[in-house]
């Protein structure tokens, strides 16, 4: 701990020093000067910045190769004591670049679309290891690929501008990015509930239900920022005891999808999406409980072959450790972007992103049209000729 300081002391000496930002610093360590990641640094801190804000901070390979570069430097750095991520504009990151993905399939370039999720897999799996405490700040839209780079680390702190989905159903995919981990861990069966219907949480309810660890006013986070920017610590129970005290106390109000855990569990923990539609019409006429009518059109939206597919991911994922995950998303994201099984994803992108007509014409159309085979062959492990995602295992551990 008293090298820590006086590395951090030198370290704030140095930058208080220059006039230079620590963003060209840091960029000259790493040998990359692409600014689609920015830099910030305070004493003992780093903070890497997502800087796309024109497309909601999407992710790309670069983006992933570049925070893969800055957190390894991080980590072995004995001057950093913990790490920050946060995105620039009006979103967190809002999952990945699936307009790029959509495009590189049409021109036929699969092998750059298992690249994009090798490196985004890969540096979710070294975040879910990384050595230090890090803290994400999800102020603004957080999705998909966005729970991805920020669900592993130590701390997650959301805001009333947090708005946070799982949507990938509704594009013909399935939730990834180690989702069908967390959602399987979230209380009862929420995690199916949101990994099927692609429904919208707030930052309170994240807070009541875990996927977060703090709360804050998006007008206080700058103090938030001050206040961990001035700590010389890689101790996480300091970090968490400024977080605590800076954050806020709040709860979910009377209309929150928490309040309905019960009907949830007794509806998502069926054993099929038949079973599950069925037990919701019969709620939905018992009760005539306009929650019941709203969820099951969010599910007669999504693709019937990716809700089978999402369903079976996060039951799988509740007896699988972090890698596991990772490792089988990887084959079933192969198996959606290839379009051996099913061209549902291109298709999910065209109508809700691309063409924006809102009429996807899902293939099967219909769930009874959905065969267990077709189930199956995203769950079976890739060819020889396409090798299973490779993680550092052995060297470091996941997590259960």
């Amino acid at each position: 701990m008293a090298s820590l300081i006086r590395s951090c002391l030198r370290s704030h000496r140095f930058i208080s020093g220059h006039s230079r930002s620590l963003r060209s610093h840091s960029n000259c360590a790493v040998g990359d000067s692409d600014d689609i990641v920015l830099v910030e640094g305070k004493g003992c801190s780093r903070t890497a910045i997502l800087n796309r804000p024109s497309v909601l901070n999407a992710l790309n390979t670069a983006v992933g190769v570049r925070l893969q570069k800055l957190y390894k430097s991080w980590e072995d750095d004995p001057d950093v004591g913990f790490v920050m991520l946060k995105g620039r504009g009006r979103a967190f990151c809002a999952g990945g670049d699936i307009v790029h993905l959509y495009q590189s399939i049409n021109k036929g370039k699969i092998e750059a679309c298992k690249d994009f999720f090798r490196t985004l897999y890969g540096f979710m799996y070294f975040l879910g290891t990384y050595l230090k405490p890090h803290v994400a700040i999800l102020d603004g839209i957080t999705m998909g690929g966005g729970g991805g780079i920020s669900m592993p680390g130590t701390f997650r702190v959301a805001t009333n501008k947090t708005v946070f989905a799982t949507p990938e159903t509704l594009i013909g995919f399935h939730p990834d990015a180690g989702a069908s981990f967390y959602l399987s861990h979230l209380p009862g069966y929420l995690g199916e509930y949101l990994g099927l219907t692609g429904d919208k949480l707030n930052g309170v309810e994240m807070i009541g239900c875990g996927l977060a660890t703090h709360y804050s006013q998006s007008t206080k986070l700058p103090l938030v920022e001050e206040q961990l920017g001035q700590l010389i610590t890689d101790d996480p129970s300091i970090i968490e005891t400024t977080l605590g005290k800076i954050g806020d106390v709040v709860y979910p109000d009377s209309t929150s999808v928490l309040h309905r855990i019960k009907t949830i569990d007794k509806c998502f923990s069926l054993d099929t999406v038949e079973e599950i539609l069925d037990a919701l019409e019969s709620e939905a006429s018992k009760t005539d409980d306009e929650w019941c009518a709203s969820t099951l059109k969010k599910l007669k939206l999504a693709s019937p072959l990716s809700l089978k597919v999402a369903l079976r991911s996060i039951r799988e994922g509740r007896f699988q450790t972090f890698d596991q995950c990772l490792i089988r998303e990887y084959r079933m994201s192969i198996q959606g972007v290839s379009g051996r099984i099913s061209s549902d994803f291109r298709e999910g992108v065209r109508a809700r992103v691309v063409d924006k007509d809102l009429a996807p014409k899902w293939n099967p159309p219909s769930l009874e049209k959905v065969s267990e085979d077709m189930v199956d062959q995203y769950f079976t492990p890739l060819s020889e000729s396409e090798p299973d995602l490779q993680l550092p295992i052995k060297q470091r551990e996941a997590f259960a």
